[in-house]
């Protein structure tokens, strides 16, 4: 459209066309190599998440001990299958509930899928030092695989949110059984009370922050002043649509958001027949015990949810919870890596996935 209004000796001068020329070819290669950078950029970013979470796989595996293992499988026996199993079975449940998390279209996806990118990101979370953040990232790319837009983003973070209160609320919902069964020191108490209270002003900070779309308000002042120049005002292009999403997600679908805590509350008591379970194997069945040594490790989890994969915490934990519910330091530890086991397990499993889901992603985008 522009050579069609230059005027005619314009559009004839061989320097100016030639410079022209030169300028669209630059213009044409950058436009066309942007997106292998983007397809090398993903590509990098799963290696190196794959990787790391290999690695520490290997180091989890070391430092139980293969003959801890096996004396585990031999002590437990083919009990050691259910408990394994029901870890899978929360979070298939949880899945339910990280789908009520959703915008559409990723809230019509297949419950599988769905299920195969939460996997990966409890994959990445258990098996990295990242805090619990490098598998929210994991899923959000997964999601964005299925689907460009905010929404992935959104369903990742109205997910995370929604997990961590049903978590809170299970714990305080819990702690009837844990006041009525298990005495711990007052300093304890009063230690987990506090923090728990710390937890929840982060978790409802964070909840209004998302409501009121406010997630991007430092970019965009930053923006608005013109700092941090084009890479700068693209990210606040960017989290003002995810703001958006947010206050969208949270203005027409609040019913949403109790059915998915419904949701993650159900898995999450699938950990009290796991324990139960457990109990039973080595002939030591009460209900109750197992209630409250269950919402007992889960306050401990609440509070240490930052330790990756839950280094020296679990076992630990369980060792106290076990105790505290009257029953010794070994069987403290024999049930943690019980756990472990279990973890350990899906863990693994979501690992393969993962890859195999971003070798699909990554053939997908070199295709077109």
């Amino acid at each position: 459209m522009e050579s069609r209004l230059q005027p005619v000796w314009l559009a004839k001068s061989p320097g100016l066309n030639r410079a022209a020329k030169r300028k669209d070819r630059r213009e044409t290669i950058a436009s066309s190599s942007r997106p292998n950078w983007d397809i090398f950029g993903t590509k990098l970013f799963h290696v190196v998440l794959l990787c790391i979470g290999g690695a520490f796989l290997a180091y989890l595996i070391g430092r139980i001990g293969p003959p801890e293992i096996w004396r585990e499988f031999s002590s437990l026996g083919w009990g050691l299958i259910p408990l394994v199993m029901a870890e899978g079975i929360a979070e298939m449940i949880h899945t339910l509930g990280w789908r009520h998390c959703m915008n559409e279209p990723y809230r019509s996806l297949p419950w599988f899928f769905l299920f195969r990118v939460r996997m990966a990101g409890y994959a990445i979370n258990y098996l990295t030092p990242t805090a619990t953040l490098g598998g929210e990232v994991t899923k959000g790319t997964l999601l964005a695989s299925a689907h460009k837009g905010p929404g992935a983003v959104t369903g990742v973070l109205i997910g995370k949110l929604c997990f961590g209160f049903s978590h809170l609320l299970f714990v305080l919902t819990g702690s009837i059984f844990i006041l009525a069964t298990v005495k711990l020191p007052t300093a304890l108490w009063a230690a987990m009370i506090f923090s728990s209270a710390l937890v929840a002003s982060g978790i409802a900070i964070f909840f209004l922050i998302q409501k009121r779309g406010k997630l991007g308000t430092i970019v965009r002042w930053l923006a608005a002043r013109k700092l941090g120049g084009s890479l700068l005002q693209r990210a606040a292009g960017g989290i003002t649509e995810i703001d958006e999403a947010l206050k969208s997600y949270y203005r027409e679908r609040p019913g949403e958001l109790v059915r998915a805590i419904c949701w993650h509350f159900l898995g999450y008591s699938i950990g009290i027949a796991q324990t139960w379970f457990f109990f039973s194997l080595l002939n030591r069945t009460s209900w109750v015990v197992a209630a409250s040594t269950w919402f007992l490790g889960m306050w401990f989890d609440l509070l240490t949810f930052a330790m990756p994969f839950g280094l020296g915490t679990l076992e630990g934990t369980r060792i106290i919870a076990l105790r505290a519910v009257g029953y010794n330091a070994l069987l403290g530890m024999t049930y943690g890596v019980a756990l472990r086991l279990a973890q350990l397990f899906w863990a693994a499993a979501g690992l393969v996935n993962y890859a195999l889901l971003a070798s699909s992603k990554s053939k997908n985008e070199s295709s077109k």
